[in-house]
């Protein structure tokens, strides 16, 4: 009888969808990054993409938290962020940046098609982050 012994299952690598008040501290966002991914059980290492809105590529904060975090940084258009069906919509985030969605909707967009938001965004006074999964790679069938 040959026993086979099954590896631990891995926690997910994950991107991050970032909204952030031009300006806030990047200590603040990466706490708050840090507790979107406590809450999950994961860590800073499990995190393969930070993404936002393409305009926020401008400010140094997000470039910042990416090296910090040691992971790419991506932006996308206001209009692809819109067109992302999210939980969260608000209409002060559209009236301010042409989206009513960027953390959230970065994130999924992020993670490709069939991707997945983790748990709901966590927000503090000036950033908000969202964790999203991609989708399951295929099984290999060994049979």
């Amino acid at each position: 009888m040959t026993v086979r012994s099954e590896a631990p299952p891995t926690a997910p690598r994950v991107v991050l969808g970032i909204g952030l008040r031009r300006g806030a501290p990047v200590a603040e966002l990466l706490r708050t990054a840090d507790a979107a991914l406590a809450a999950l059980g994961l860590d800073r290492t499990r995190v393969r993409l930070l993404a936002t809105l393409d305009s926020k590529l401008s400010a140094p904060e997000p470039h910042a938290a990416a090296a910090e975090l040691g992971v790419p940084l991506v932006g996308f258009p206001a209009a692809a962020l819109a067109a992302v069906q999210v939980p969260t919509r608000s209409a002060r985030v559209a009236a301010a940046v042409g989206t009513p969605s960027v953390a959230e909707a970065a994130a999924l967009l992020a993670a490709g098609p069939g991707g997945r938001l983790l748990a709901p965004r966590t927000a503090s006074a000036a950033a908000t982050v969202a964790v999203a999964a991609p989708a399951d790679p295929p099984q290999e069938d060994n049979r």
